[in-house]
């Protein structure tokens, strides 16, 4: 029992980087440093090794195939809609979502889907405003589609400036989660875990691109999916497969009773309840490693079935959390081996994020168990290959390309370039990762989705349906959001006062989008219309063209042959 004590520990501090981001934005954070070495379980490091082996064949397949740039960074656009719906889902389902929302739903009922509807919604956002434009007008990167008519020097700094901040906080609590989860499963001291997470995320983006990184996605897209579905039908055969007879139980057995099948009991203000909202619907559709997806695929068409896979993969997932969070009220608080009986009430043994790790051993046992752990390690392994590939690309193919080079270089030297820039974020995600190993995390999701919804999002959309946009305006906005929205999280409760020890945030609130991202949206078009250079004039008048290219794809970049 001890060793299953120890791995379920491990897998939960796996996602505790971006979990405690998530379920303590509303409420403390949880200090993700200094835990002990634990025994191993064996289950789960052989799945893990099984994983890992599978998937540097991949890459070495992937390596061999890689052959120009557009291989490199999109997989040269031969993914298919079924599979890059599949990637998308691999690619955004974290181990955040996995644990953290059942472990919400378990703590407050009906109350945790507010996270996985949040973000859900933002699905048919990129599915009827973004996916098709963006296929149909960028090449690599979004700032492909943001810098279409405008001046690409100041738009792709901008651009790339809040791509790297997304990507390295996102970073920071994805390594420091990862490297617990090591430490814990195989007994290693905290810096091999995270070196050992650093090495074998910059082999796969190094040498597979984006081709391995898609099917690393997959895969384990496939594995969560599957590991959560049998976790599901497990609850379900419990009780008849009859949601009444399941959520009765529930209800009679959770502290709060009928109240967790109501709504408010986990955000009382409407001012934080709306801009969580739109934090996480809109910051959604400005992720710099989701937006890439899109242009790993063929066509405008193959984008939009994307979408529509994904979103059929990612909905799913949220029920199956939520049945999850519900079976963990049933058959893991009515088990004293699961409890802690020293702080009594809802509290298990390993912390707030186990009620799916522990309703995963009372489901299947041991086995099951393994598979669980290694699961949430292969999430956090599919999800840093993402950011990394993305993080590369915006200094490779932004910076170096279009800004230093003035598009003035080769494929060759510009995929190589995106190569040094993988192993240097590799090993900056594993510096960081020692250096937040005893910080609290708790900003991550705060700061990067708002960072998002405030910046990228509100240049991307004006940039494809704002004639009046102009490149000063864009930077101006832009800059306006990703600027508010870093000083209102510097300033909120998740920093000032759990991370600085003050006593009050100057900022009231958890997430600012609410504010930051209107000013954003004011600020491209106010100094839009307040432009009247001929440089100006010149973008204007370029937006009829970039429209019919936009809307029919005339011009796109293809698939690369082979």
């Amino acid at each position: 029992m001890k060793m299953l004590k120890n791995a379920l520990a491990a897998a939960s501090l796996a996602t505790g980087g971006l979990l405690a981001a998530t379920t303590t934005a509303l409420a403390a954070g949880a200090d993700l440093g200094n835990v002990e070495k634990q025994a191993t379980n064996w289950h789960a490091i052989v799945m893990f090794v099984i994983f890992v082996g599978i998937t540097l064949g991949i890459t070495y397949w992937a390596a061999r195939k890689n052959k120009t740039a557009a291989d490199f960074y999109a997989a040269g656009g031969g993914i298919t809609g079924f599979q890059n719906g599949l990637a998308i889902a691999g690619d955004y389902m974290s181990a955040a979502s996995f644990l953290g929302i059942s472990a919400l739903v378990y703590g407050s009922g009906f109350d945790g889907l507010i996270f996985s509807v949040g973000w859900l919604v933002g699905w048919p956002i990129i599915l009827f405003l973004i996916a098709e434009r963006l296929r149909n007008l960028g090449k690599f990167t979004f700032a492909d589609v943001a810098s279409y008519r405008l001046a690409q020097g100041p738009v792709r700094i901008f651009a790339a400036t809040g791509a790297l901040i997304v990507v390295i906080f996102y970073l920071i609590g994805q390594m420091v989660g990862a490297g617990q989860l090591i430490k814990l499963l195989f007994g290693l001291d905290y810096l091999t875990a995270v070196i050992v997470v650093g090495a074998l995320m910059m082999v796969y983006v190094t040498f597979g691109g984006m081709t391995a990184t898609t099917w690393v996605q997959i895969i384990k897209a496939c594995l969560l999916l599957g590991g959560a579905t049998f976790m599901a039908l497990g609850v379900m055969s419990h009780f008849g497969f009859s949601f009444e007879n399941l959520f009765s139980k529930a209800v009679e057995l959770h502290p709060k009773h009928g109240a967790i099948m109501a709504p408010g009991s986990l955000v009382t203000n409407p001012i934080d309840a709306i801009s969580l909202g739109l934090t996480l619907m809109f910051g959604t559709a400005g992720l710099p490693h989701i937006l890439m997806r899109f242009f790993t695929v063929p066509n405008a068409k193959e984008a939009r079935k994307s979408v529509f896979f994904a979103t059929g993969f990612i909905g799913y997932f949220y029920i199956l959390t939520f049945i999850i969070g519900f079976g963990a009220i049933t058959l893991v608080l009515t088990d004293p081996q699961y409890l802690d009986a020293a702080k009594g009430g809802l509290a298990l043994k390993g912390g707030g994020n186990m009620p799916a790790i522990w309703l995963a051993h009372a489901i299947g046992g041991d086995m099951f168990l393994g598979f669980i752990s290694a699961v949430a390690f292969a999430t956090i392994l599919a999800v840093v290959s993402g950011l990394t590939l993305a993080g590369a690309s915006a200094i490779s193919h932004d910076l170096y390309a279009n800004v230093f080079a003035r598009g003035k270089t080769t494929e060759a030297s510009e995929v190589r370039v995106s190569k040094f820039a993988s192993l240097g974020l590799g090993v900056i995600a594993v510096i960081l990762g020692v250096i937040f190993e005893k910080q609290n995390v708790a900003f991550i999701v705060a700061l990067t989705f708002s960072i998002a919804a405030s910046a990228t999002f509100p240049v991307l959309v004006m940039a494809m349906f704002s004639k009046s946009l102009t490149t000063r305006g864009a930077v101006i906005g832009g800059y306006i959001g990703l600027v508010g929205s870093v000083g209102c999280v510097l300033l909120s409760k998740v920093v000032w006062v759990s991370s600085f020890g003050f006593k009050d945030p100057i900022f009231p609130y958890v997430y600012p989008t609410l504010f930051t991202m209107p000013a954003a949206f004011f600020g491209c078009w106010l100094f839009s219309i307040l432009d009247n250079s001929p440089r100006a004039q010149a973008e204007r008048a370029a937006y009829p063209a970039q429209a019919i290219r936009s809307e029919t794809g005339l011009g796109a970049e293809g698939a690369a042959s082979h």
